[in-house]
């Protein structure tokens, strides 16, 4: 059950990309429509993303310093 509503998000998330590069190019109206939903949510979801402080740098990798305590 979970497989199937996974795939469901998968398949509108294809589908809302596909509608905004296709609006990019002057679909026709409702794809314009379903484009614009699409950028809507992802601002709402990124912006949610801020407010709880996760970054770019979600996954805690700081970028080049040594967490085991090693210096070589």
């Amino acid at each position: 059950m979970v497989v199937i509503a996974l795939t469901g998000v998968l398949l509108l998330a294809v589908g809302g990309c596909v509608c905004v590069v296709w609006a990019a190019r002057g679909g026709p109206r409702w794809v314009r429509g379903v484009a614009a939903v699409t950028l809507a949510i992802g601002r709402i979801l990124r912006d949610s993303n801020r407010r709880r402080g996760r970054g770019s740098n979600s996954g805690g990798w700081d970028g080049g310093s040594d967490s085991c305590g090693s210096d070589g």
